[in-house]
């Protein structure tokens, strides 16, 4: 009789996209500076005339400019000297006037494709805009009317950030359009270069973007500013800020205003006009409407059938969750409430999902009092609830202080995804409220139960001062405790993993002081080989090999074969052990097993590589004593633990009237798995404890598959306002979502003496992008996504009618589709639009993906016999 229990696998293959704004301005030609730094200066008695377009185009990063959806505004600009400071000179006021207006399509269409074709100014912006973007305005800082709509003070804002410049090389910080931002020139005879350092930029606008690197959107961005000089004045300026350039050419000087007398700028400015104030030179935030939109109800009324279980792994029940999460972010706390007590059972664990999802005030709010931790009842759906906190993007320390009041019923889960909401909290800089409490929980209690619980919390944290408390208990006599704090020790980076840690890891490894049992001792060797191994102790490992118990010496030989063969850091080092003839030796490196360790590419490309590694671990007798089967990401030079599924099993040789392996003797028979998903540890679930519950879950097993995990996760989420140097404001918007569903099944013959575990993993993933420039009387915006679904099944056929066991291992992944889409859209006030919406299908071939060889020998045996 035997039992052989597997990890499940999902499988997560994640597109990256990068989608960038194209916004062009042809050449900005501007005469002046203003600024009280020495440079040219203005002539008195003379009026600048200028020519001024901008542009505003967007597109994916790939496509050509023809392609290009949205509007340019042109203009001419009359500027002159109001007021020199007289003890000053380079201090000046002065008068700039918009005249002319005109807007126009960005990109060439036919006139059936124009929404422009035949509007005026007026029609566009309306009387009332028009009229306060044709009054005059001053700039030394800027002087505009107050009640002027926020569009046009930002559109003048972006002339006046072009008049800024000095004669010196430097750096400095400057605030304009774009920001308050590092600065610096380079300054010639005849030429200034001003480049500004965006990525310094504060805004007003503060967005927030997924914690993970890999998971969150990533850019670059440049704004140079070269100024041609002739005669002491400055002839043109040319501006390009990454795919952003400005536009103002100088077309005629003519005879201009007398400059005023005054002491300072304040009279000056009121002199001429009283109703003038000092609004800055960085943009404010304008308000817009959405006119039609749909409300929460009407959204919720239109997806929540897509959001039922069975359209959990289609594409559908993603893209509805992220439409859904749109409408919860702008909804009120009541409106949330009304969604929640009036859905279905059966939908109720997914709205659960977007509601947390949304983190707003509002929703946060809402789902506490629809929960109401202080009763036992719904808690399927308060640990719902805590998952989707876990996964959060962009927590705050409200969702960690609400943890803090949760069931004692769920207390388990509350801590464990407590440290994973502190961890990403730390990242922000907001590490405070429970890291004393979770440091001295291991120590504060003798239950062995929550002492799990505060080291897989730990294990979440991934706080520096946590090192010392798990490299303690790494030692614990309590092997569930050493597994646990071994793997977490293994999260953190590697410069943190001291002599200190590493000696306690060696001791555990060699069994210097005490007896371990097999699978803390390889989860050491682990760690000890990915943590910047000296050669004394990569020397030492290998001396090992061939004095271990039967199945370990085969487990770290293939943990060695499989460094070497996957080039991971510490291939190099042993390599240089190896040359030794006494670590390197056909008695050493001819060990056999059915242990295994194993990495392969599961996709790579130019943005991204995903990895997948399964280590399996069986005891002397045959039986499995730990699977873990890891999924990595990497991209933008960042790391992301995209899945571990580790399954834990013990005391089952008396099932087959084996001998246990040396230290092994008095283990209680056990069986677990612990998940980690998206670099986020969650609770163990326990299969069976104890020889009583082993026989009555062996007897009750049957073929049919049972669901393990159904949810709903955002994977990305990212929201930015974009200040330009013209004055507009680019809105980019980037959200992932993920649905999951898993689900085995396990078929048990005596008769046959062969037992079948499948898992099925079937997912969905959808990104949607959007960039959108709003004026309030003009919109453009680009929307780019892309879906796909995804199935992996891990299928392992074992067969024990005779020893060693036959065991056959499959990771399949099915044949699935995938679809990228583009929509553009410019939108009028009348109502009038244009959009363009293009889609790319196509279907990505299924594979099996390789195993070790040993595996591929064993099931050839199998299906052999089975044939």
């Amino acid at each position: 009789m035997h039992i052989y229990i597997i990890s499940i696998a999902f499988y997560f293959s994640s597109f990256l996209l990068l989608v960038s704004l194209l916004f062009q301005f042809f050449y900005n030609h501007f005469l002046l500076c203003v600024s009280a730094i020495a440079g040219p200066r203005l002539d008195n008695d003379k009026l600048y005339r200028y020519s001024y377009s901008t542009e505003v185009g967007l597109n994916r990063p790939t496509g050509s400019t023809r392609g290009n959806t949205g509007f340019r505004i042109s203009s001419d600009v009359d500027i002159s000297l109001v007021w020199r400071n007289p003890q000053i000179q380079d201090e000046q006021l002065l008068r700039l006037q918009i005249s002319n207006v005109q807007v126009e399509s960005a990109g060439k269409r036919s006139r059936k494709n124009n929404i422009f074709h035949g509007s005026s100014a007026e029609s566009i912006l309306g009387k009332v805009r028009l009229e306060a973007l044709q009054r005059p305005f001053m700039v030394l800082s800027l002087y505009a009317h107050k009640a002027e709509p926020a569009t046009i003070k930002n559109l003048k804002r972006g002339v006046a950030s072009m008049l800024m410049m000095q004669l010196k090389s430097g750096k400095m910080s400057e605030a304009d359009a774009s920001g308050k931002c590092l600065v610096e020139y380079k300054a010639t005879k005849d030429q200034v270069i001003r480049t500004k350092h965006l990525d310094t930029c504060k805004t007003q606008e503060m967005g927030f973007t997924t914690h993970s690197p890999v998971l969150g959107i990533s850019g670059k961005s440049t704004s140079e500013t070269v100024i041609t000089l002739e005669n002491g004045i400055i002839k043109y300026a040319d501006v390009e800020e990454t795919h952003i350039l400005n536009s103002l050419t100088l077309k005629k000087i003519e005879v201009g205003p007398t400059e005023g007398a005054g002491k300072d700028v304040a009279s000056v400015v009121k002199s001429l006009d009283d109703k003038h104030m000092s609004v800055g030179v960085m943009v404010e935030k304008v308000k817009t409407k959405c006119k039609g939109c749909p409300n929460l109800m009407d959204t919720w009324k239109a997806v929540r059938s897509q959001l039922e279980p069975e359209s959990l792994s289609k594409a559908e029940g993603p893209r509805s969750f992220l439409a859904l999460l749109h409408s919860l972010r702008k909804a009120s706390k009541s409106e949330i409430l009304t969604v929640l007590r009036n859905c279905s059972k059966t939908v109720l664990p997914q709205l659960v999902d977007a509601v947390t999802s949304a983190q707003t005030p509002s929703s946060h709010s809402a789902i506490l009092e629809f929960l109401d931790f202080s009763k036992k009842e719904g808690l399927v759906l308060q640990e719902r609830f805590l998952y989707a906190c876990g996964f959060a993007s962009h927590p705050t320390e409200t969702m960690l202080q609400s943890l803090l009041i949760g069931s004692t019923e769920i207390k388990e889960s509350i801590l464990i995804i407590m440290g994973a909401l502190l961890r990403k909290l730390c990242l922000k800089g907001a590490c405070e409220l429970p890291v004393k409490m979770l440091l001295a929980g291991p120590d504060s209690t003798q239950m062995e139960s929550e002492v799990l619980m505060y080291l897989l919390a730990l294990k979440n944290a991934l706080l520096p001062e946590g090192v010392p408390v798990l490299a303690k208990y790494a030692e614990s006599e309590v092997g569930a405790f050493s597994t646990i704090a071994i793997t977490a020790l293994q999260r953190y980076d590697p410069q943190l993993i001291t002599p200190e840690v590493k000696k306690t890891l060696n001791r555990i490894y060699h069994q210097n002081k005490r007896i371990y049992e097999k699978n803390v001792r390889a989860a050491a060797a682990d760690v000890i080989m990915s943590s910047s191994p000296s050669y004394m102790e990569v020397k030492n490992l290998l001396h090992s090999i061939g004095h271990l118990p039967h199945e370990m010496n085969k487990y770290m030989l293939s943990k060695v074969q499989d460094i070497l063969r996957f080039e991971m850091p510490a291939c190099k080092l042993v390599r240089q052990v190896m040359k030794d003839m006494v670590s390197h030796n056909y008695d050493r490196f001819s060990k056999t097993g059915s242990s295994s360790a194993f990495s392969g590419f599961m996709a790579r490309t130019a943005d991204v590589t995903c990895t997948y590694n399964l280590d399996i671990l069986y005891s002397g007798s045959g039986v499995l004593r730990r699977s873990n089967m890891n999924i990595y990401g990497q991209s933008n030079n960042a790391f992301l633990h995209g899945l571990q599924v580790t399954i834990e099993a013990q005391g089952l040789e008396s099932l087959i009237a084996a001998t246990p392996d040396e230290g092994e003797e008095e283990l209680e028979s056990f069986a677990g798995m612990s998940a980690l998903l998206f670099d986020v540890q969650l609770r163990p679930v326990t299969f069976f404890k104890g020889y009583s519950d082993l026989m009555s879950k062996m007897f009750s097993i049957s073929g049919d598959p049972i669901s393990v995990v159904k949810g709903l996760i955002l994977l990305t989420d990212h929201s930015q306002v974009i200040p330009l140097q013209s004055g507009l404001r680019a809105s980019a918007e980037f959200q992932g979502g993920l649905a999951i569903d898993i689900s085995g099944g396990m078929e048990f013959s005596l008769w046959y003496r062969e037992s079948k575990t499948s898992i099925n993993n079937r997912g969905a993933l959808v990104v949607i992008g959007n960039v959108t420039v709003d004026t309030g009387f003009v919109s453009a915006g680009v929307e780019v996504g892309f879906e796909t679904e995804a199935t992996l099944d891990f299928i392992t056929t074992v067969q024990f009618s005779e020893y060693p066991f036959l065991v056959c291992m499959q990771m399949d992944k099915t044949t699935f589709p995938f679809r990228e889409t583009v929509s553009k859209q410019e939108k009028l006030p009348s109502g009038q639009t244009f959009s363009l919406k293009r889609s790319r299908d196509q279907l990505v071939p299924g594979s099996e993906f390789p195993l070790h060889q040993e595996n591929s020998n064993m099931c050839k045996k199998v299906f052999e016999q089975a044939w």
